[in-house]
């Protein structure tokens, strides 16, 4: 089973949940607060997996590995190319 089918396989259960609570579809005769707290759900969700995913987001940037050994190897490439372009005529 892929990635996709497993969320949407979750995500599809949790509207289920939401659509029977909300809308009261198996007259399961729910107090009126249960519904009231469902009715906004979504949007409570919504702004948790905003709110998580910028956490995750500032976290990965914070602990971002510095590569020196690369930008060492990039910065001899750019002198290498510079040189050669000067050979070639090119003015910088």
């Amino acid at each position: 089973m892929t990635k996709l089918v497993e969320w949407l396989f979750g995500v599809s259960v949790v509207v289920a949940a939401w659509a029977l609570v909300s809308f009261d579809l198996l007259d399961l005769s729910l107090p009126q607060t249960y519904r009231e707290v469902a009715w906004p759900m979504p949007l409570y969700l919504l702004v948790s997996f905003g709110c998580y995913s910028l956490a995750t987001v500032g976290y990965r940037v914070a602990t971002f590995n510095d590569c020196d050994e690369a930008a060492k190897e990039l910065q001899g490439q750019i002198k290498e190319a510079k040189e050669d372009l000067r050979k070639k005529g090119l003015k910088m």
